[in-house]
């Protein structure tokens, strides 16, 4: 067997180390491969530049209208003037008059005699009068007002009546001394908010002095009074 020549050894040497590199250099082609594989994604925020998310505005609550302009009551239903002494008959209703505790009580009744709605509201002004004209004199103290019922608006049809209760105390119930005792024949009587009186004739037991009051009234109510009702 023949020994090989050197040069044949030499030259199977280069032959496996270049065999030996390309096998390294595919190796490490295949390492850097593997590694260039992108990592798990994560969330990333949004850039600068990015619009901000929006939501859905929020309902407001809706303006309040504005208030519609007034406009003028029909004519029909405008409130109907202040009832006038000159358009009233007053009479003392002594059918339905009735006595208690030392006083007897009569029903004013105020009829409206007019074509037209008129208005009543409050409280006749009342006194005993020496004569149904204005400048006979005034007997006494006019009367008090009692506030234990309250103040209404009564509206009048033409020939409709209200009344006003009226407590006459018995004025021989005083010392001659306090009272003064008189006969008056008259009631002057001012229709609630009246400056002009009208007069009803009837026969009383008066007292004139003025530290002495016999009258009280109660405000005016609708149609005629009953006896026992009031007011």
């Amino acid at each position: 067997m023949s020994t090989p020549s050197r040069t044949s050894v030499l030259r199977r040497r280069v032959a496996w180390l270049a065999a030996a590199g390309a096998a390294t250099a595919l190796l490490a082609a295949c390492g850097s491969s593997g590694s260039s594989q992108p990592a798990s994604p994560t969330a990333s925020s949004p850039s600068a530049s990015s619009p901000p998310a929006t939501s859905a505005p929020a309902t407001s609550p809706p303006a309040a209208a504005a208030p519609a302009s007034p406009t003028a009551a029909p004519s029909g239903d405008a409130a109907p003037a202040a009832c006038r002494t000159a358009t009233l008959r007053i009479t003392l209703d002594v059918s339905q008059a009735s006595a208690a505790a030392g006083s007897t009580y009569y029903p004013l009744n105020f009829t409206n005699t007019s074509a037209s709605s008129c208005e009543l509201y409050g409280y006749p002004g009342v006194s005993f009068a020496a004569a149904s004209t204005a400048a006979a004199k005034q007997i006494g103290v006019a009367a008090r007002r009692d506030g234990a019922f309250g103040k209404l608006t009564v509206r009048l049809a033409p020939g409709a009546t209200a009344h006003a209760w009226l407590r006459v105390a018995v004025a021989g119930n005083y010392p001659a001394s306090a009272c003064q005792p008189v006969t008056a024949d008259w009631l002057r009587v001012y229709p609630p908010g009246e400056t002009v009186a009208g007069y009803v004739t009837h026969t009383f037991s008066a007292c004139s002095s003025t530290s002495t009051a016999l009258l009280t009234v109660l405000p005016v109510r609708a149609g005629q009074a009953l006896a026992g009702v009031t007011p």
